[in-house]
């Protein structure tokens, strides 16, 4: 006999739930029980009260119920968190062994909602979404703690990155600093190493986490292809695909962003690495527009990674325009057999869309491209399929023709 107490749900919430995705809109609801506190677990059954899942409900998100189960006989106790934590961990191992620093758990994806860890060396980020793993965080974030060690990783601490919008949402605070209920060391900047470079990862002040552990792999395709190029890194941020086209033997880098903090992060690691690349802070919209007036190419490789042009619905056609304004602008900067490297992280902006933004874009640029590279994030951010959101980075390589 279930002790928890019940949601309803139309019969486009079920068939959504049976494909797999694990959220429950506010609209979606028909009746729920009684005093349900927010925060708590509950079963989320049809209307002919057929169970379908159980989850967490929060009156305060739009997404009413956020599921972690799909079977009845689950029991919400610490050995069902130990089991998720070992699941997620146990992936990791298996499909980037010997690494160090990896995304240990992707929310939904590791049947996690609303947490996200990244382990940077010996450090772990957390940004915690949902006020179900919000008020369990004492039960979940220790068993992390232990799980890590059992599997022969040294933990020196866990920080919260609580500044997040999405948590005022949830109806949370935007707390940020050190989980005091397992030992951590005081210095909120680490060094990672990744593909062979060394990254100064400043976890309490850089974006999301600190540091894009999801385009490591694409990093390398632009190494591979950067021999004898010269090499503009747009919205570098930590200078990533900068230091890697330098490493692939480029024979000129310039990494440039409109942060003038982002600049002085990547300057560090570029010293770091004893690496001669130069910064140019300016907006990349206005960057690219004057060089595409220019009659001789300064580059013949640019690699566009903005950030997010939309993070909702309602303003993926305004995002749209903006991806396909910044392709052409690229192109128009690129001599013919030049190469452009570009990406969006907007789960709104789908591979259709994007695609679509970047061949009308190539139309109106007068060129055509032939592709070279279709990627997504690395698989410690694994898409699951029937949950869309997870599929959110799209990285193209493109030859103009």
């Amino acid at each position: 006999m279930r002790n928890y107490k019940k949601i309803y749900v139309t019969t486009k919430a079920e068939n959504s739930i049976k494909k797999n995705h694990p959220w429950i809109y506010d609209g979606e609801i028909v009746k729920e029980d009684e005093d349900i506190l927010n925060g708590d677990i509950v079963d989320v059954v049809s209307q002919k009260d057929k169970y379908l899942g159980s989850g967490f409900y929060n009156s305060n998100s739009k997404i009413r119920v956020r599921l972690i189960s799909r079977n009845a006989n689950d029991t919400f106790d610490e050995a069902f968190w130990r089991r998720r934590i070992e699941y997620a961990l146990s992936y990791r191992m298996m499909i980037m062994p010997n690494e160090n620093s990896f995304r240990v758990i992707y929310g939904e994806a590791d049947e996690l909602p609303g947490l996200t860890v990244d382990k940077f060396g010996n450090i772990l980020v957390c940004q915690i979404l949902s006020l179900g793993i919000d008020i369990r965080r004492d039960i979940i974030l220790p068993l992390l703690y232990d799980v890590m060690h059992e599997h022969g990783f040294l933990i020196d601490g866990i920080y919260l990155r609580g500044d997040v919008a999405l948590r005022d949402k949830e109806g949370l605070d935007n707390h940020s600093g050190w989980y005091e209920e397992v030992p951590h060391i005081e210095s909120t900047i680490t060094e990672i190493e990744e593909n062979g470079i060394k990254y100064l990862v400043d976890f309490a002040n850089g974006q999301k986490t600190g540091f894009f552990l999801d385009q490591k792999y694409n990093r390398l395709i632009v190494r591979g292809l950067a021999k004898d190029k010269r090499v503009l890194d747009c919205c570098t941020h930590t200078g990533s695909f900068a230091m890697n086209a330098y490493l692939g033997g480029a024979k000129k880098v310039v990494a440039t962003d409109i942060s003038e903090k982002a600049l002085i992060d990547a300057q560090e690691n570029f010293k770091l690495n004893n690496m001669q690349i130069e910064t140019i802070m300016d907006d990349v919209f206005h960057l690219l527009e004057e060089l595409s007036k220019k009659k001789t190419k300064e580059y013949d490789f640019i690699i566009l990674d903005p950030p997010a042009f939309t993070k909702s619905r309602k303003t993926v056609d305004r995002a749209l325009r903006g991806y396909e304004e910044i392709n052409y602008l690229a192109m128009k900067a690129l001599p013919r057999g030049g190469i452009l490297a570009t990406a969006s992280c907007s789960h709104f902006a789908t591979e259709e869309l994007f695609l679509k933004a970047i061949f009308d874009a190539s139309i109106k640029a007068g060129v055509k491209l032939k592709q070279i590279k279709r990627e997504t994030a690395s698989p410690d951010h694994p898409v699951m399929l029937g949950i869309e959101e997870t599929n959110y980075l799209k990285f193209f390589v493109f030859q103009i023709i």
